[in-house]
């Protein structure tokens, strides 16, 4: 059976592709290894998110008699929390696994190899199977990254994976990497109970943010008390009564001992690209892994595709569900599908939340504009007050000379969801000015936004410019 095009992996990226595919008229088939989902439905995005809800309405239960609400000690049943997450990711993937079977997309299951640009080979429980296609689609993601003698074992050294679906909740934890999953999952643990410590090879947490975010995060973890070892280097670790002690390079060669009873490493992911059979057939693959494409996000081989993870940063599951629409609408027929955001969100839900979309301070300064800023702090806002949520602050970033927005970062509450505003502001390319022209309802959180942008115009009301 020949298709008009076969998607490998059935991740965000993957699934998304072969769903508009097929809602375009094509003959379709996506091969998935794992589950339906990839890893942000079933390891990633929605089961951490699951467990940040969670913990953070502990926290609040905890701080609830500052409202005059006493709630007592919530205790936390492992079993039941992670059985929740659990049932959410089931449906999720059940749900997309229903969605690609009434769009006529074929769920081939097993892992798929590129024999040639028009023929896919599929390890499946059955034996080998051949799939004849006009075009493929490499969607394969990511893994974790392994450092050097802290090699995953699931009981005293965890991935992201492992620290999803905790058989019980460690007293101590050491995390390796200050970065955005180093710090969600960290923070979850520590709103649950545990005593977390951070150690970070660079010289600042959440690096490629803003630099304002990370000197933010810095002070907010101080403020809890929370320890961070900036360019510091985990060495190694070794068996110590009933836990671990782990070996770090704290800086100027001082070398200190930290116990704890897991180590959670979160350094990175690293595509997968290699060992799909794409170099054989031309396509250009890097050291690391990543495909070669362009605007299109075509390969330099005619009829093979790529998107997602092995594409390149960042590694976001909507940056790669884009790239699907983008691919499918270029294999329909539409000569002009490319894959071209003026900004691409990220979002980073720590406690407090950061979000961020379009160029830095720094990043617009090395670009040669002329750097106007404006910021509100979340400490002005009544509607922060209400949610005793009043740490952070929004930031926007444009050119001087014609006010054009080039950025918009933000630390705080609910900034992932207000991080949207920015985007379609960016997207439409509009001016500070057009921000701060918009009557934003009252009393809302995304007042910050509309307030920051008086104030770089120097015309906030509610904060002395």
């Amino acid at each position: 059976m020949s298709f008009d095009a076969v998607v490998i992996g059935a991740g965000p990226a993957g699934y998304v592709c072969a769903i508009r595919l097929a809602q375009l008229g094509r003959k379709t088939a996506v091969v998935e290894a794992g589950r339906v989902g990839g890893v942000c439905l079933n390891v990633g995005c929605i089961p951490s998110k699951a467990l940040i809800s969670a913990a953070r309405l502990v926290d609040r239960a905890k701080h609830a008699e500052t409202m005059g609400i006493r709630l007592g000690e919530p205790e936390v049943d492992l079993g039941k929390l992670i059985g929740w997450k659990d049932k959410i990711v089931a449906q999720l993937t059940g749900g997309i696994g229903h969605l690609l079977e009434k769009n006529g997309v074929e769920l081939v299951a097993g892992r798929g190899r590129v024999a040639s640009p028009n023929l896919v080979e599929v390890e499946t429980a059955q034996g080998v199977r051949r799939i004849e296609t006009q075009n493929i689609v490499v969607a394969t993601g990511s893994r974790p990254i392994e450092i050097e003698g802290f090699a995953f074992d699931g009981e005293r050294i965890w991935s992201s994976t492992e620290a999803l679906s905790p058989k019980s909740l460690p007293k101590r934890m050491l995390i390796i990497g200050g970065g955005v999953i180093g710090l969600e999952l960290g923070l979850v643990y520590r709103r649950l109970g545990t005593e977390i410590r951070i150690v970070e090879f660079l010289d600042r947490l959440l690096p490629g943010l803003d630099a304002d975010l990370s000197k933010e995060m810095g002070r907010s973890l101080k403020k809890k008390k929370v320890p961070v070892h900036l360019g510091a280097r985990a060495r190694g670790w070794k068996e110590s009564g009933e836990g671990i002690e782990v070996e770090v390079e704290t800086g100027n060669g001082k070398i200190e001992s930290f116990d704890c009873d897991v180590v959670l490493s979160s350094v990175g992911r690293a595509p997968n690209g290699k060992g799909l059979g794409l170099e054989e057939c031309g396509v250009e693959v890097d050291e690391r892994g990543f495909v070669a494409v362009d605007r299109r996000r075509a390969t330099k081989v005619p009829g093979i595709w790529a998107i997602g993870d092995v594409t390149g940063q960042p590694m976001l599951a909507h940056k790669g569900s884009a790239e699907g629409l983008t691919v499918a609408a270029a294999i329909a027929g539409d000569a002009g599908a490319a894959f071209d955001p003026v900004g691409i969100p990220g979002v980073v839900f720590t406690d407090p939340e950061i979000a961020t979309v379009g160029l830095t301070e720094e990043e617009a300064k090395e670009r040669g504009f002329e750097v106007a800023t404006g910021k509100f702090p979340f400490r002005a806002s009544g509607r922060a007050m209400s949610l005793l949520e009043t740490e952070g602050w929004v930031k926007v970033v444009a050119d001087k000379e014609s006010d054009r927005l080039l950025g918009i970062h933000m630390i705080g509450p609910e900034v992932t969801e207000l991080v949207a505003e920015g985007t379609l502001a960016l997207e439409a390319g509009l001016t500070v000015e057009d921000l701060a022209m918009t009557i934003h309802a009252h009393p809302t959180l995304a007042e910050a936004v509309m307030e920051a942008a008086e104030n770089l115009h120097g015309r906030a009301i509610h904060i002395l410019n």
